[in-house]
């Protein structure tokens, strides 16, 4: 019994001086690892699974209110309606919706339709230590202010507080897209109005006079007011995209030349 008390001393004791860590410290290390990684296998099913019943509870949520902003995608954008309900239903931001059609609810629903980076579940690194990311076009809900707008924004706004039914969808939403090409948010917005908004109130005929009581002269009034602002819009995006580069001067050079006060007079 001594012999193999002393015998395990020494077998840890050699195991410290080779490894600097006892054997027997050794092997609940690799069982943790083990179960670490039998957990995170198990989350992820987990995880997968809730999706997958959230989806689906969010399928059955969907009726003629949702159909008119998933026909109206479906228009606007090279995908199909099961496509865009599929992404909506999927979509971490899918509160929006909802939000939106509530009375005195969101007054706008954005979506992105635009490359996002995606990573390869199976890529490997970079000698750089980066990851190999793929741009692809992806549709997504936004509040606008957190994501970069690169490509097509896709719009609904609401006319008024009421709640939003399968009935007054179609009279209480508007929708509407503009680009923005190359980054350039100006210019998408600047052909939206001056090319799609613009000619169609020129071109309205029913302006609800008689409800709101509306002048002729009001109506040229508001009209001249959106012109003069997208000529406002014009001459803003060309003197940023003319904007003046100042030349570097070496004012050493004029420095050195100025002996007394009356060079730096002839100077200012």
């Amino acid at each position: 019994h001594r012999h193999g008390g002393n015998l395990k001393t020494r077998s840890s004791e050699l195991g410290s001086a080779v490894t600097g860590s006892s054997l027997t410290a050794v092997l609940p290390a690799s069982s943790t690892v083990k179960k670490s990684k039998v957990l995170s296998s198990e989350s992820r099913e987990e995880l997968a699974k809730q999706a997958k019943v959230t989806k689906e509870e969010r399928r059955a949520q969907i009726d003629g209110r949702h159909q008119y902003l998933i026909s109206r995608l479906a228009d606007g954008i090279d995908l199909s309606e099961q496509q865009v309900e599929e992404i909506i239903i999927s979509d971490d931001k899918f509160q929006l919706v909802e939000q939106f059609f509530a009375p005195s609810g969101l007054k706008k629903l954005l979506f992105f339709y635009q490359d996002v980076l995606q990573q390869k579940s199976n890529a490997s690194l970079r000698p750089d230590g980066s990851t190999n990311n793929l741009p692809q076009k992806n549709l997504f809900i936004t509040m606008g202010s957190t994501e970069d707008f690169t490509g097509t924004c896709a719009f609904f706004l609401r006319t008024s507080d009421e709640v939003i039914t399968a009935s007054n969808v179609s009279q209480e939403v508007n929708f509407g897209m503009f680009e923005c090409t190359n980054g350039n948010i100006l210019q998408g917005l600047e052909f939206f109005l001056s090319q799609i908004m613009i000619p169609a109130l020129k071109s309205q005929q029913n302006w609800g006079a008689v409800k709101e009581g509306l002048k002729n002269s009001q109506i040229q009034e508001f009209l001249y007011a959106v012109d003069k602002f997208v000529d406002t819009l014009s001459s803003s995006r060309q003197n940023i995209e003319d904007k003046i580069q100042l030349k570097k001067v070496d004012i050493d050079v004029y420095v050195r030349n100025l002996q007394n006060p009356s060079d730096y007079i002839t100077a200012g």
